[in-house]
């Protein structure tokens, strides 16, 4: 028989919803609760993240990476474009000077590879002051370091610098600073993590204060400028997907087309028609997240079409059903009769695609997440 464990878990979810009617009986909610918690485990989570529904809007750049990378049902657009297959925002949770930054990094597993951290500062236009005037520099080096004694920031022991730029004291825009190294020694022992310090000079050394070159804080300004820290990782986690298996062989399917549109489909569906059997498609499968519950935490998509595949694979196979050559022998053997206890192939997703999530965590972070092997790109007799 062939297995539609996936497509099956789907609807069987978005039918009986959160809202399931109070005549379910036991058996019918022990289903819902072990299908919810398998498809927790298919995104990779123990449990759904309780944060509070949208309590601060996710950062703009967050939300312009997820239109990048993903299209408005959520697919990827393209492999490769995405570094890693998760990037996290974290606010700056300082209560400090301005030019001190701490991030809580708690909700990283040490098991995700880091691949890249980015600190973003939103640096403000700077005043004309005293010091502009006396100094007449319009440009000045900025520094970020890793506190290594949050006691003695003053000295060369107390940080190490992680990276330098020099910059406009009048221009008004988004800096971003690589700060990889911190962040990975912060992953790997929590106690380490005592925060950033940015330090200004002008070019030939000489410290300013923050009325020359200022940053936005979360405290001051608006939500949208707060500092934050981006991370890029990796948790290894890919899917077998049935494109990898069948390498050699290219497929253009359009995402947006409900049936595969190849030659001689259509005969061959007429074909199975005559037969009272619907030949092997795909067929749209919508997964709501509201009906699943999940709303309150995912900022995008609403849902996703992750299409299902159905129909019979009769013999003899055309090349419209793409079938693999054990496929082929196998439809000849069950027409045959040639072996006891043979079926016919499965009619299965032989191409996969990725979708991608913008979600809240516990923590109020705001994650993009890529998972693979979400939505059947096209079916086919195996």
């Amino acid at each position: 028989m062939c297995s539609r464990l996936g497509a099956s878990l789907l609807l069987l979810l978005v039918s009986l919803g959160p809202g399931c009617p109070s005549s379910l009986s036991r058996h019918s909610e022990q289903v819902r609760s072990e299908a919810l918690k398998r498809l927790l485990e298919v995104f990779g989570m123990e449990d759904a993240p309780q944060s509070p529904h949208r309590l601060r809007q996710p950062p703009q750049y967050m939300l312009d990476l997820y239109n990048t990378v993903a299209d408005v049902d959520g697919v990827t657009k393209a492999p490769d474009l995405l570094l890693g297959n998760t990037v996290r925002s974290f606010p700056d949770r300082s209560r400090s000077q301005q030019f001190q930054f701490f991030f809580n990094l708690s909700s990283v597993a040490k098991s995700e590879t880091i691949l890249a951290a980015e600190l973003h500062l939103f640096k403000l236009r700077g005043r004309l002051s005293q010091d502009i005037l006396y100094h007449r520099q319009h440009f000045y080096q900025v520094s970020v370091y890793q506190i290594l004694n949050s006691n003695n920031t003053s000295t060369a022991e107390g940080h190490r610098l992680l990276s330098s730029r020099v910059l406009a004291a009048h221009d008004s825009t988004w800096e971003v600073f690589t700060i990889t190294p911190a962040v990975y020694a912060w992953t790997q022992d929590k106690a380490s993590n005592k925060g950033l310090l940015v330090i200004v000079q002008t070019l030939t050394g000489q410290q300013l204060n923050n009325h020359i070159v200022r940053f936005a804080t979360g405290r001051d300004h608006h939500a949208s400028k707060q500092p934050m820290l981006v991370l890029f990782t990796d948790d290894e986690r890919r899917g077998i997907t049935a494109s990898t298996s069948l390498r050699g062989k290219i497929f253009m399917i359009d995402v947006a087309t409900e049936t595969p549109t190849l030659p001689h489909a259509k005969l061959q569906n007429r074909n199975t028609r005559s037969l009272g059997f619907e030949a092997c498609q795909r067929y749209p499968l919508y997964v709501d997240f509201e009906d699943i519950g999940w709303a309150g935490w995912i900022i995008s998509p609403r849902g996703y079409n992750a299409y299902h595949c159905k129909g019979v694979c009769v013999f003899p196979l055309g090349q419209n059903m793409r079938p693999t050559n054990h496929a082929t022998v196998q439809s000849i053997i069950n027409a045959l009769k040639l072996a006891n206890g043979v079926a016919s192939p499965c009619c299965i997703p032989d191409k996969l695609f990725s979708i991608n999530l913008l979600y809240f965590d516990d923590d109020e972070n705001v994650v993009l997440k890529q998972y693979d092997d979400m939505v059947a790109g096209s079916c086919g007799c195996h």
